[in-house]
């Protein structure tokens, strides 16, 4: 009889054409949409809390077996969609504190760790040298966090630290199918901005029931607003409004790159919209700087394109922000700009850093990962430590003998990116260099080397090295 193994074997050495495994891949794709919908519809929305990451999990080793360009776009959409599957199975069946659900993008993007062990060896030789130093950091901290920390946060912080840099490294890595995930991820970013950029005026305008109950059951109301129509700060189908904002500001960057004529006039309504009413301020500059970068690092033909594509833009959404109330919040949130001494989100960040900075530094070994949990003084109850600064939050996780390799590796990339001359004639370099340099300038005020925000940041640095190595190896420079 035959094994398992062997029937396994020949299945993936099967010659199949890549229009075949195209339609396998979609096949495979919409069955884990059909059996997720089916799930909630039957009455059965409970055991999604196990299925969910169960099947993205399958999936994502099929697709990444198979079809590696689908498995990057379905990585992507699992990281948009998951938080809003899990509103409405918490708004179906009862509040999750465990937020169990929310392990499915992780899981999707830890399938290539494969990627990593294989190419570990000669990762050094081939250029990978900053994703091994940061993994290395990682790896430092999760040994730490190990002796001090209890294991199931350590294990998640591990997932939350690691798993961009290993996907990264996969984009990177596969340098040679760089023009098919190029065009992947301008399309995926692409109806990104357009879907969850209309759900975001929606939830704005109705406040939906399932997006108003986990704003009651989280009680974030200082940072995502009050459960009314018109009340909340929009995060659309993340599970917050700093990744959703940082995942826009994404997309409508890479909006800049794209040649897409159909319906680009409906996703810049939409996404620069939801931008705005995520009242993201820090997001609102990252844009600006990564505009700022990708004009500069243009020829004059792409400058004047730029400059049409940016007019067009604002004829589409300037008007629509002078529709009441959404013209008030945008203008009560312009105008703080003007007062950022009396602002109290300026002032909690800036007492953040008075209270912790000198903390941060001295702490040599780090708590190690998983130290999200700290003892309130006046309470006396175990709650969750939040930093909000990706620079404090690498020093107290990390601690210096992490945080050096860390930080070397994330400062080798952005350096070697800065004098990349392909962005002259590759727009998409040039947007994913603004995308990876911004992203880092944010890290003064968030943690964003974490979760989604961390996927956006070494993912298209990443994808600016493996570009770099393309054009390299095809020949092509500038002067051509």
């Amino acid at each position: 009889m035959i094994s398992n193994q062997v029937l396994f074997n020949s299945f993936l050495k099967a010659h199949f054409s890549p229009k075949e495994r195209s339609l396998q891949g979609w096949i495979v794709i919409l069955g884990f949409v059909f059996l997720s919908v089916a799930c909630y519809f039957a009455g059965a929305a409970a055991m999604l809390r196990l299925l969910y990451p169960a099947a993205a999990l399958v999936v994502a080793v099929f697709l990444y077996l198979r079809h590696p360009i689908l498995y990057i776009g379905f990585n992507w959409w699992v990281w948009f969609l998951t938080p809003l599957v899990v509103r409405l199975v918490d708004y179906r069946v009862g509040w999750d504190p465990t937020r169990q659900m929310l392990i499915a993008p992780y899981l999707v993007s830890f399938v290539s760790i494969a990627t990593f062990l294989r190419y570990l060896p000669s990762a050094a030789r081939q250029g990978g040298l900053p994703f091994i130093l940061a993994a290395l950091g990682v790896c430092y901290g999760f040994l730490v966090g190990i002796i001090y920390n209890q294991p199931i946060p350590v294990a998640r912080s591990l997932l939350d630290w690691l798993s961009p840099i290993i996907f990264a490294f996969h984009l990177f890595i596969n340098w040679r199918d760089y023009p098919s995930y190029r065009q992947n991820m301008q399309r995926t970013f692409f109806w990104c901005v357009l879907l969850t950029g209309a759900y975001g005026v929606y939830q704005f305008v109705v406040a939906p029931e399932w997006d108003r109950y986990w704003l009651i059951e989280s009680k974030l109301f200082t940072s995502s607003g009050d459960p009314v129509p018109f009340g909340m700060r929009v995060w659309s189908t993340m599970h917050s409004v700093g990744p959703y904002a940082t995942v826009l500001q994404t997309g409508l960057l890479l909006m800049f790159t794209s040649r897409q004529a159909f319906l680009t006039f409906p996703a810049s309504a939409f996404g620069y919209l939801s931008f705005l009413l995520t009242q993201a301020r820090s997001n609102w500059g990252g844009w600006l700087l990564g505009v700022i970068m990708i004009f500069v690092s243009a020829k004059a033909r792409i400058q004047m394109r730029l400059i049409g594509i940016i007019l067009v833009m604002a004829m589409c959404v300037v008007p629509l922000t002078t529709i009441e109330p959404i013209s008030e919040v945008v203008a009560d949130r312009m105008e703080s700009f003007s007062n950022l001494q009396e602002d109290s989100s300026f002032k909690d960040r800036s007492g953040n850093y008075d209270r912790n900075l000198n903390l941060a530094l001295t702490n040599g070994l780090g708590n190690g990962l998983g130290n999200i949990w700290k003892v309130n003084e006046k309470t006396g109850k175990i709650e969750v430590f939040v930093v909000d600064s990706g620079i404090l939050d690498m020093f107290f996780t990390l601690g210096w003998f992490g945080a050096i390799p860390y930080m070397g590796g994330l400062i080798l990339i952005v350096f070697s990116v800065c004098k990349y001359t392909e962005a002259r004639f590759d727009s998409f370099v040039s947007a994913a260099r603004a995308i990876g340099i911004s992203s880092c300038a944010q890290l003064i005020i968030s943690s964003g080397m974490l979760s989604v925000m961390g996927m956006i940041l070494w993912g298209f640095l990443a994808m600016a090295m493996a570009a770099h190595k393309y054009y390299q190896h095809q020949g092509i420079t500038t002067s051509k």
